[in-house]
């Protein structure tokens, strides 16, 4: 066992602050600063470091803590990448690592510097004392996840599979806590869902822009869009049933038929509608149903010429026990006929089953002890990660990157948006949590 005391915790804020410092903004990345800045980290504390390249300057970084063998691995692993920042709509600079008003600033505070700043002082610190447990512990900092894991975890799956073979693996998606209704949650992410990239294109008939046409591609097009915005038919899963059962159990009893109505498909757009804080409503639609959203639009090359073809690229996403077909039948009925659909990219959801396992019981273990007045509740998250390839191994997933927000601080509107920033005491909470979950289960 290992205690994380105040000095493992003073290296996990330094390493976060110094890799906020590194901008490897995706396009196009450049995590090799990264992954060298962990990997020096890594090698001082005595482990052996690979940095593995899957294009130049896409850089990954591997390490792995031996324990006995008596039991599988167990991989810790985040994304090195972050998306873009515009400085002109931030308090603090994004890439300046500044401590102000209590918090670490910068992009990848929460997505998801801070996850390998923890796993990486957790590695040096077992290895530095020669703690020897049952499991390897093994630690992934990987590029690309934000862009779809191509030269990331997806290449390191492929062409290093030995590496990162692992019978579970901790990673983003969960661990934050979010306040409802006067009860503080904690999130375990045990789901994704699936993405399924789609181009819709529909013909009309071309002609001159001087003699309008009704039958023209861009107002079919246009029809099509509009009609996406009515949404999907939602589809019960046992996570978010999990989920909002979790959150109801500890609301007011008359709010709780409410909340546990929300997975009845005749009763969802009305109540959705209904909620006062429109951001609640979005994402709670985007786990009770598959979605639509129409990214990229395209049509013609001259102004004065009513083009025959239009096309658009949507963002599907698909829940837990549906697939690719699945989804395009849905989408197929809202466009209509005239609209031929061809699928860019897509992948599976992620469902971790059975939820329960001696990894989600060490989690509901050190949260009862550190948080005792908190519900965990399963968790399912409308985007993808790295666990798209990291369970093509074998590997169970629990999104769990622990962090302590304060009152008013939401999670949410830290993941993409601007002055993203983690609380200095939250990061610190964070990492004693991840060190108690990781070496009780490891050691067991």
């Amino acid at each position: 066992m290992l205690n994380a005391d105040a000095e493992l915790c003073d290296h996990a804020v330094d390493l976060c602050q110094r890799l906020l410092r590194i901008d490897t903004t995706n396009p196009p990345g450049n995590e090799r600063e990264a992954a060298a800045l962990l990997a020096a980290e890594l090698a001082a504390a005595g482990l052996e470091p690979v940095v593995l390249e899957s294009a130049p300057c896409r850089a990954n970084v591997v390490a792995r803590h031996r324990g006995t063998g008596a039991k599988p691995p167990i991989l810790l692993t985040a994304h090195l990448d972050v998306v873009e920042a515009d400085p002109s709509a931030w308090r603090y600079p994004p890439f300046s690592g500044v401590v102000a008003e209590g918090c670490l600033w910068g992009r990848g505070a929460i997505d998801m510097k801070n996850h390998a700043a923890m796993s990486v002082a957790l590695l040096t610190r077992l290895a530095r004392e020669g703690v020897r447990l049952d499991r390897d512990i093994i630690f992934a900092g990987v590029a690309d996840e934000e862009a779809g894991c191509e030269f990331g975890s997806g290449w390191l799956c492929d062409h290093h599979p030995e590496l990162v073979r692992a019978e579970y693996a901790i990673g983003e998606g969960g661990g934050f806590n979010l306040e409802l209704g006067g009860k503080r949650f904690f999130t375990v992410q045990v789901a994704e869902k699936g993405f399924c990239w789609v181009r819709a294109r529909v013909r009309g008939e071309p002609g001159h822009g001087s003699m309008p046409r009704t039958d023209s591609a861009v107002y079919k097009l246009a029809s099509g869009v509009a009609r996406l915005a009515k949404g999907l038919p939602p589809h019960r899963t046992r996570v978010v049933t999990d989920f909002l059962s979790g959150i109801a159990s500890a609301q007011p009893a008359a709010l709780q038929p409410l909340l546990r109505a929300l997975t009845s498909p005749g009763l969802l757009p009305r109540l959705l509608k209904a909620l006062p804080d429109p951001s609640v409503g979005r994402a709670l639609g985007a786990m009770l149903a598959n979605t639509a959203s129409p990214t990229v639009v395209r049509a013609g090359q001259k102004t004065n010429v009513i083009p025959g073809v239009a096309e658009v690229e949507i963002d599907g996403r698909t829940l837990p026990g549906q697939t690719d077909d699945d989804f395009l039948r849905e989408l197929g009925a809202v466009l209509g006929p005239e609209f031929e659909l061809e699928v860019l990219r897509s992948a599976p959801p992620v469902e971790t089953e059975p939820v329960r396992s001696p990894l989600y019981d060490r989690i509901l273990e050190v949260l009862a002890e550190r948080e005792p007045d908190a519900i965990p509740v399963p968790y399912m998250i409308p985007g993808f990660t790295d666990a798209k390839s990291f369970t093509r191994l074998g590997a169970r997933w629990y999104g769990f990157a622990p962090v302590k927000l304060p009152p008013g601080m939401r999670f949410a509107d830290m993941f993409h948006g601007h002055d993203e920033r983690i609380p200095i005491d939250g990061l610190r909470w964070g990492t004693e949590v991840l060190t108690d979950v990781v070496t009780r289960f490891a050691a067991r």
